[in-house]
C-alpha cells in the first residue's frame, strides 16, 4: 500500500471532474479584487496536485508557481503546461513547479499571492504543521499579500466523511477505471484514514489493483483563525461558496482569506 497520491496521480482529474476550476479562478480573482490594491503578477499555488488551478490562471495572465510533495501528481502537471496550436505549434505556459513539502518550501523571492485549494490544509496533520505550514507561507509573502485557501469543515469530516464508504467509477482513454473509498474517522484525534482501492483497466482488457492511504485532519474555524494570527496574518474573512456566502455549521467546505502582515 503507497501513501499520498502515487497510485492516483494518473486518474485524480477523472475522478474529480466535477470541480469547476474555471469557476474557482473567477473566485480567486474576485478575492485579488477586494483584498488587494493591485492584480498580483506573482502567484504560489501551493500543493497544486496536477496544476488545474495553476494552468488556469497561468491561462489569465499570471505568473505562477507550483510547489507539491507528489512527484507523480508534478508530472501529469507538467504536462499539463503545454498548450498545442496544432501538430507543430506548442506553447509552455510560464509556471514553475517545484516538489517541496508545503510546511517548508522555498521560494526564490516573495509572491503576491499564496493559493492553496482542495483541502490541501487538511492534509496537515500532525501538530505544528499547520503553524509551519502558515509561518513558511507568511514569510514569502509580500507586505500585505493574500493568501487563500480552503477546508474541509467539521461538518464534513463527522456526517460525510464519517466511517462512510464511496464508489467512484469512470473512463480514462476508453479503459475503465474504479475506486473503492473506504474511510474511519476518530472525532478524539480529528484523524480520518482514507483507504483507496483502485482498478485500472489494462489495453487487454484485465484490471490491476492497487492500494493507498491519505489522511486528513479536521480543523476548527477557530483553529484556523488563531493560527494564522499567530503566524502573522490579518483575518479577512470567511466563504462558504464562490459568492462570498456567509458560513455556517453545516458547510461542507470553507474558503479562507488572510493578509500577512510585516
Amino acid at each position: 500500500m503507497t501513501e499520498g497520491y502515487e497510485i492516483i496521480a494518473e486518474v485524480y482529474d477523472k475522478l474529480n471532474k466535477d470541480i469547476d476550476y474555471s469557476a474557482w479562478a473567477d473566485f480567486v480573482e474576485a478575492s485579488f479584487e477586494r483584498y488587494l490594491p493591485h492584480k498580483p503578477s506573482l502567484v504560489l499555488d501551493l500543493a497544486c496536485g496536477t496544476g488545474s488551478m495553476t494552468t488556469e490562471l497561468a491561462g489569465r495572465g499570471y505568473d505562477m508557481i507550483g510547489v507539491d510533495g507528489s512527484e507523480q501528481m508534478l508530472s501529469v502537471a507538467s504536462e499539463r503546461a503545454y498548450v498545442n496550436f496544432g501538430e507543430e505549434n506548442e506553447y509552455r505556459l510560464p509556471i514553475l513547479y517545484l516538489l517541496q513539502d508545503m510546511r517548508d518550501f522555498e521560494l526564490y523571492g516573495t509572491v503576491g499571492a499564496v493559493l492553496c485549494c482542495l483541502d490541501s490544509i487538511n492534509y496537515l496533520t500532525e501538530d505544528g504543521d499547520l503553524e509551519k505550514c502558515f509561518k513558511t507561507v507568511h514569510n514569502y509573502l509580500d507586505p500585505d499579500g493574500v493568501f487563500l485557501f480552503d477546508i474541509n469543515t467539521p461538518h464534513k469530516f463527522r456526517n460525510i466523511y464519517g466511517d462512510n464508504a464511496y464508489i467512484l467509477e469512470d473512463e480514462i482513454d476508453g479503459q475503465s477505471v474504479f475506486c473503492g473509498w473506504q474511510n474511519f474517522f476518530d472525532e478524539k484525534s480529528g484523524i480520518c484514514d482514507f483507504y483507496l482501492t483502485l482498478f485500472s483497466e489494462n489495453e487487454d482488457g484485465k484490471y490491476v489493483r492497487e492500494e493507498e492511504h491519505q489522511r486528513e485532519r479536521m480543523y476548527t474555524f477557530d483553529e484556523i483563525k488563531n493560527a494564522l494570527q499567530n503566524c502573522g496574518f490579518e483575518f479577512l474573512g470567511a466563504s462558504s461558496d464562490y459568492n462570498f456566502g456567509e458560513i455556517n455549521e453545516k458547510n461542507e467546505r470553507w474558503y479562507i482569506a488572510a493578509r500577512a502582515k510585516k
